[in-house]
């Protein structure tokens, strides 16, 4: 009992050694935000880092997903249809 006592006044903080703490697991949208805002502020380290949190084959489908929100969101905005939109952001004339 008396052990039990003693743990109820310890702080309510996960014991989770630093090593492991440092390696949290990144979600693959985490890292595809973090990974795409970097590269647009021109942050290669912030970009290598987001890049190693996954897979590559996991960041490519989170960048994936992250352009098609973007589009569509740009899309709705503009009222323009998406294929107008990704074609005005990559340069590109319309079809």
């Amino acid at each position: 009992m008396k052990g039990f006592f003693r743990s109820l006044k310890e702080p309510l903080t996960p014991r989770v050694p630093q090593a492991r703490e440092a390696q949290r697991r990144h979600n693959l949208f985490e890292a595809a935000a973090v990974y795409v805002a970097a590269c647009a502020e021109d942050d290669e380290q912030r970009s290598d880092e987001a890049a190693g949190w996954v897979s590559p084959e996991a960041l490519s489908f989170g960048v994936t997903e992250l352009a098609c929100r973007a589009v569509i969101a740009l899309a709705r905005e503009r009222d323009e249809p998406p294929q107008r939109v990704a074609r005005s952001l990559l340069g590109l004339p319309a079809a």
